[in-house]
């Protein structure tokens, strides 16, 4: 038998999906790529300003996922992060579109899956990092 994890050095988290949004996965990737790695508050900031249709449904499910945290894992909101965020393909409706001579063209109507986690910063108090060592 394993030995239990050890759950005061994992971090503590809570997870938010939002399936079938209508809406590209390539769109919504574009927002998800703004945040990541954020903290909640900073990223709720940029997505209420981001001009993308995308933001939206992004900034709905990120307070989704720090609501899990702080109702079910009693953690408190400024200290959390965008731990995980992907956005993953859906199932794309098909539809035709009637052009000349008797042809259709085949439109996609493109839904995503969008996976949010967010987690309790890392301490700020880890091991020093020697000066100049970025490069």
């Amino acid at each position: 038998m394993a030995a239990p994890a050890d759950t005061d050095t994992a971090p503590r988290g809570a997870v938010a999906r939002a399936r079938y949004v209508r809406m590209s996965p390539m769109k919504v990737r574009r927002v998800v790529d703004l945040v990541r790695g954020m903290p909640v508050g900073q990223a709720a900031s940029v997505l209420e300003f981001a001009q993308l249709k995308a933001a939206r449904p992004v900034a709905k499910l990120v307070a989704s996922a720090v609501a899990n945290a702080e109702n079910n894992v009693d953690l408190d909101p400024a200290d959390l992060v965008i731990s995980t965020i992907t956005v993953d393909e859906g199932p794309t409706m098909k539809r035709f579109q009637p052009r000349a001579q008797g042809r259709a063209y085949r439109i996609r109507k493109r839904t995503s899956h969008i996976f949010v986690e967010v987690t309790e910063a890392p301490a700020k108090g880890g091991r020093p990092r020697a000066k100049g060592s970025g490069r």
